[in-house]
């Protein structure tokens, strides 16, 4: 069987976090995927790929995409935004929507946000990284939303 390679693009702009480097063991010791995070400095958070929405956290602050290959992907903006309880954080699309790489999701009012103290390391991760394959990280430091970020193969 052909691997199929794919890629992940960046949902926001920002500094490139490796996941050991983020404040929470959840994500730093890889307990809900392996990939890395970025320190949200845009507005607009892109789906990193082609699929559909699966999950929409209540407080909108997380969502996952299933591929067409069935990999999840979760975006987490923010390590503590779930105490906002939704406040910041708008949603522009729905849970079971389709999305192309690229499509805006949320939109964010990060001067809110940043008033608020919340630290914005926002993790990238491949839930199912177990069905995954090759996977490389970046080489560079910063980002900008819609930039291919991760690559992998299954």
């Amino acid at each position: 069987m052909t691997k199929r390679h794919c890629s992940l693009v960046a949902p926001i702009s920002g500094q490139i976090v490796s996941l050991e480097g983020v404040p929470d063991p959840v994500f730093a010791e890889k307990m809900t995927g392996d990939g890395l995070a970025i320190t949200a400095e845009s507005e607009e958070v892109l789906a990193p790929c082609d699929g559909v929405i699966s999950l929409f956290f209540d407080f909108k602050h997380a969502f996952a995409i299933t591929t067409p290959e069935g990999i999840q992907i979760l975006v987490h903006i923010g390590l503590d935004t779930v105490v906002m309880e939704g406040m910041g954080i708008t949603a522009l699309c729905k849970s079971g929507e389709r999305v192309k790489a690229g499509t805006p999701v949320l939109h964010l009012d990060i001067d809110l946000l940043r008033r608020r103290k919340i630290n914005l390391i926002s993790p990238l991760l491949i839930v199912n990284y177990d069905k995954v394959e090759d996977m490389r990280l970046p080489k560079k430091k910063r980002v900008k939303a819609g930039d291919t970020v991760l690559e992998y193969a299954v």
